[in-house]
């Protein structure tokens, strides 16, 4: 029985030989995967998370003076509405008094 044994040995130690070159090959660009391409991409997802969070909070900083803003341009808006109507009431009582001026100089 010996003697018949290592003759059907031999096709399973090349076959084991090749399933290790095999593995070995798969561990290879497993790593080539994970180093060049998986790792790298990590790397810029995390710089482009960075950037866009820069980004949100410039947009916050941008949306809080433009709320500013438009809280000045309304109380502008208030005061020019009173000026005007103040301006409003101040021709029309220079109108009632150079009527009542020329009333009395009528009257004289």
């Amino acid at each position: 029985m010996l003697e018949s044994e290592p003759v059907a040995d031999r096709p399973r130690a090349r076959l084991s030989w090749m399933l290790v070159a095999a593995s070995v090959l798969l561990v290879v660009l497993v790593l080539y995967v994970l180093f060049a391409g998986y790792l790298p991409a990590k790397q810029k997802v995390a710089g482009l998370e960075r950037e866009l969070r820069g980004l949100y909070k410039r947009e916050a900083e941008l949306q809080t003076k433009l709320t500013q803003q438009d809280q000045r341009y309304a109380l502008r808006d208030r005061q020019l509405a009173a000026l005007q109507s103040e301006r409003d009431a101040l021709v029309k009582r220079l109108e009632d008094l150079e009527r009542e001026l020329a009333a009395l100089r009528r009257r004289r």
